[in-house]
């Protein structure tokens, strides 16, 4: 509270207070006058009313539905929604805005991707400390034995639900081909076809099927499936 003390008339002064943070030339209008004859004798106090104050509660914005987007990326395809050299990506299949791919999936593989706009949910799919299951099938190239296979990694027959890819994959007659089933907790670049490869057996196609409780079923190369619809 600031204040201004100012001669009324002979032996009664008034004094002017301001509210606190106003300065001289600035002030505005006063908030009350005191009438006193002396320095220890207050007559009167007049207070000027101060204005209604419209208090208004500040709104958080309203925020977007939680979307859920399963896509099964065919070959060929960039995981990604833009790209300079004209590439096809996720724009080409997936209409829908502010949504974004909890994770990499790399253009030359195929399989399940999901895309997101909830934070939460890309972190708990992402993040290696949250130890989310990845399953992948791979064809590889000759028949590796059982003993070199990493924890984590078994053969299985061809999977019943495979589509033919195009471009096909690259044949050798004299040389067979099987499929493994993969499980990574923590994937890493280009990880699983470094796994083939240390062992001699590199992978031919590589598709990658489920994702913590999501999985590929029913859904054909470009298609995808909004899980939590608007």
């Amino acid at each position: 509270m600031q204040v201004c003390s100012l001669p009324i008339f002979s032996g009664l002064r008034a004094r002017f207070f301001y509210r606190r943070g106003a300065t001289l030339g600035t002030r505005g209008p006063y908030s009350g006058i005191l009438f006193f004859s002396g320095p220890e004798r207050a007559y009167s106090v007049i207070k000027k009313p101060s204005p209604a104050r419209n208090f208004r509660r500040k709104t958080a914005p309203a925020r977007d539905p939680r979307r859920v987007i399963l896509f099964n990326k065919p070959y060929d395809v960039l995981a990604q929604f833009s790209d300079d050299a004209g590439r096809a990506t996720l724009k080409d299949y997936i209409p829908i805005p502010s949504v974004y791919a909890a994770g990499r999936l790399d253009r030359d593989s195929e399989g399940l991707m999901i895309l997101t706009n909830e934070g939460k949910l890309q972190a708990r799919l992402t993040q290696p400390a949250q130890k989310t299951a990845k399953i992948y099938y791979v064809q590889v190239e000759g028949e590796p034995d059982g003993a070199a296979l990493a924890a984590g990694v078994a053969r299985v027959d061809e999977p019943d639900w495979l589509w033919p890819r195009t471009p096909p994959i690259r044949v050798r007659l004299a040389i067979p081909t099987c499929w493994l089933r993969v499980t990574l907790y923590e994937g890493k670049n280009r990880q699983v076809r470094r796994m083939t490869a240390h062992i001699g057996h590199p992978t031919l196609r590589l598709i990658r099927y489920q994702i913590a409780e999501w999985c590929l079923a029913g859904l054909a190369p470009g298609e995808w499936r909004d899980i939590d619809p608007a």
